[in-house]
């Protein structure tokens, strides 16, 4: 029998401090016992209704009081038990979050009550979905469960990125989608689904009684705003959407319901409402500001780190003039709120107004590191080829999370790897062992010792067959979590609004979506190439060292041979604009790129395709990471993203730029580019940064991330981390409150150059 895998650990980044829990521990361990008990009760039932009698025993209950300032009725508590999509707010399925489990236990005042969570955790160690599928789907060496470093691949089971189809929402209504469900040939899935919607409605009505409780101690001014809460929200429970406040309303409470953490393209989802109440006097541009700023608190209240992705702008909107005022106002809002999230995101095109991106410039030149920048004109073709689609169907591309692509209402996304491509090639230097823990790690690829390889195509080419390898094993883990999740649940809220679940009567990983594809997280991608142009440069072009002494350097951590070391760090980098050394970055790039699209062909999926981002796995991976031969020494952060490693661009950032352009953007599905400015530049200079940025644009540059920080802030953040509570920066894929991140990670972002 297998041995159990280690359940216990943390399954997310977490940099937000979560809200607590507003239910006392008590009625959190009743909620918890309930489910549970619904859950075995259920055992053998269909899964879409063992789903909704466990989604019965939750919702409404979990909801939480009206705060004093929401203009927006939703507020949700997350318990260590409970159903979900993704684990940055609890767990993906049916599950359990073991260690916050064991902290809960901890919360009980009696033996009685711990013994009652000793129970519950016992059951859940066989029931948990994402348990469930590590049990089958690690091995000893070579895939670990995320977040575990000491591997070369770490794998998890989760439904990340889910992007909804609200257009269909606004179009029929709660009401209308259960007429839409009732009109089709029946099966178990449309009837569960059909009562989830009658769950929706019941939520509403619990938010009913909340803003009625609320208005129990407001004073007149609340109470109007209250007045239109309970109004809109019993109009939405029975009728479609007429006012902006009402598709706002509908929108952010279903959001709450199906578990997504990403919102898509808002603008012309709420656009033509928002233009409608404008032009017909129902509210003016100052109300709709109070109403989207506090759906920018109620996001940034979820606390889920790295998404909750607002995107505007861009080809292939139904609305665009009506979107275009939705989006100006999301300008006003971001630059004014500074919160982490939501990622507000600004797809542009050769055709965006001018006006648009100066806002945009503005926004970032304040500090507030958004919008992010996507560059359609890059994209959309892109993504035709990569994903394989219709320019039509390309033109709805949305990034979430940390950078990846899908198809809103029409894909399945999510990048359930993370392939730690440095760390396969130290173990391919090292006779197939991890110099981190002596551990075997090659699987069946032979690899002799480095003394063997007499070219440095010999060298490469291992390298690739031990990639190749774990491309394999990277694709199989990837179609196993969608096939185990799918043995457990429906994700009946998110079905029934992605194309096109309703018309074909199954579930969103049942051959209900239209495109299922995946994503497979690289990181280290830029260490690996900058040390095989060391390794290359050094041993077999100049021949100034043997492969052999390099590597004995290299498992030294370059104790006693800091000339080597130097040596290493002093070859061409990444991140120069250096013709050589950006070739074979580009080489590595496109053989993992393509490598990984292919296997995810060959499965049949409709893609499966590499994104080179991160959030703070580059750091935490590279404490579990040895020394390279590009100088970085053992448990030193890996390179961000697609960006250079700390330190190495030194040439400018037209430099920098240039090389980050030579990947093209056709083979991944989202690519991160950080770059950090002064204010001083960035705002002073603004004439010189647009014109940086839109020859970088034209270039092919696919996306653009950037922090405006003056010199020493940082650094006295570091020192006084009390002053500096919302300072806010740039880690990757997401941004954070700088003084919340530990510091290793504020040392990566230390060391990447300011531009000024």
């Amino acid at each position: 029998m297998k041995k159990k895998i280690n359940i216990d650990g943390a399954q997310n980044v977490e940099v937000s401090i979560p809200i607590p829990c507003e239910k006392t521990p008590q009625e959190q361990l009743s909620i918890m016992e309930a489910y549970t008990e619904a859950h075995r009760n259920s055992e053998g039932l269909d899964k879409a209704r063992r789903e909704i009698n466990c989604l019965k025993t939750i919702c409404p209950v979990l909801f939480r009081s009206i705060e004093y300032d929401d203009l927006l009725a939703g507020r949700l508590d997350f318990l260590p038990i409970g159903f979900g999509s993704v684990t940055s707010i609890g767990g993906v399925g049916h599950y359990c979050v073991f260690h916050k489990l064991r902290a809960f236990k901890e919360t009980l005042s009696t033996e009685e009550e711990k013994a009652r969570v000793d129970t519950l955790y016992e059951y859940w160690q066989d029931h948990d979905t994402k348990a469930i599928y590590c049990q089958e789907v690690l091995t000893e060496n070579t895939v670990g469960r995320f977040i575990d470093c000491s591997y070369p691949l770490m794998a998890t089971a989760r439904l990340s990125g889910m992007m909804l189809n609200y257009k269909k929402l606004m179009e029929y209504g709660v009401e209308g989608l259960k007429e839409l469900i009732c009109s089709k040939e029946q099966n178990e899935f449309l009837e569960c689904s059909y009562e989830s919607l009658c769950l929706l409605q019941e939520v509403i009505e619990r938010q009913i009684e909340l803003v009625r409780e609320a208005g129990n101690c407001a004073d007149q001014s609340r109470l109007k705003d209250l007045d239109l809460m309970e109004h809109d929200l019993r109009y939405v429970k029975k009728n479609k959407p007429q006012t902006f406040h009402q598709a706002l309303q509908l929108l952010w409470i279903y959001a709450l319901c199906a578990g997504v953490i990403n919102y898509g393209r808002l603008d012309d989802v709420l656009g033509p409402f928002l233009q409608h109440d404008l032009d017909h006097g129902i509210i003016d541009e100052e109300e709709a500001y109070r109403y989207l700023k506090s759906l920018w608190k109620m996001i940034e209240n979820r606390r889920t780190t790295v998404n909750g992705r607002i995107i505007v702008g861009g080809v292939g909107r139904e609305h665009p003039k009506e979107a275009d005022t939705f989006a100006r106002i999301c300008m006003r809002v971001c630059k004014d709120t500074r919160y982490v999230e939501p990622q507000f995101t600004l797809r542009f095109s050769k055709d965006t107004p001018e006006y648009m991106m100066d806002m945009a410039y503005d926004c970032i030149g304040s500090g507030a590191t958004y919008p992010t920048l996507y560059n359609d004109d890059v994209n959309v073709p892109a993504v035709m080829y990569s994903m394989r689609v219709e320019r039509e169907i390309a033109e709805q591309y949305v990034p979430f999370g940390c950078g990846e692509f899908v198809i809103q209402g029409k894909s399945v996304g999510t990048p359930n790897i993370l392939l730690n491509l440095l760390k396969i090639l130290n173990v391919t230097l090292n006779g197939g062992i991890d110099p981190m823990d002596g551990k075997r790690k090659s699987g069946p690829v032979e690899i002799p010792e480095c003394s063997q390889f007499k070219t440095f195509d010999e060298l490469y080419d291992k390298y690739k067959k031990l990639l190749d390898y774990y491309f394999d094993l990277s694709i199989q883990a990837q179609y196993r979590s969608y096939e185990i999740m799918n043995e457990k649940v429906s994700f009946l809220f998110t079905s029934v609004l992605m194309d096109d679940c309703i018309n074909r009567g199954k579930a969103v990983l049942d051959g209900g979506v239209e495109i299922l594809g995946g994503t497979n997280e690289t990181y280290g991608n830029i260490n690996s190439s900058d040390a095989l142009w060391a390794i290359k440069k050094l041993v077999y072009i100049d021949e100034k060292y043997s492969l052999s002494e390099l590597h004995q350097a290299q498992l030294a951590d370059f104790e006693g041979y800091e000339r080597i070391q130097k040596d290493l760090w002093n070859q061409d980098k990444y991140g120069n604009d250096k013709a050589e050394c950006d070739n074979l970055a580009n080489d590595l790039y496109e053989f993992v790129a393509k490598g990984i699209r292919q296997k995810g062909i060959d499965y049949g999926m409709g893609y499966f395709l590499i994104v080179i981002s991160n959030n703070q796995t580059n750091t935490d991976w590279g404490h579990e990471t040895s020394a390279s031969l590009d100088g970085r020494k053992t448990g030193v952060y890996l390179n961000p993203a697609n960006n250079p490693q700390g330190g190495a661009a030194k040439n400018g950032p037209t430099a920098c730029l240039n090389s980050l352009v030579k990947f093209h953007a056709k083979y991944h599905g989202g690519s991160v580019q950080n770059i950090k400015f002064t204010p001083r530049m960035f705002n002073k200079d603004r004439k010189k940064i647009k014109m940086l940025f839109d020859t970088y644009f034209k270039k092919g540059g696919c996306q653009l991330m950037v922090t405006v920080v003056d010199y020493g802030v940082l650094e006295e953040a570091q020192k006084n981390p009390d002053n500096y509570p919302d300072l806010i920066v740039r880690v990757a894929g997401y941004s954070a409150v700088f003084v919340n991140l530990t510091k290793d990670i504020q040392e990566e972002l230390l060391s990447r150059a300011l531009y000024d």
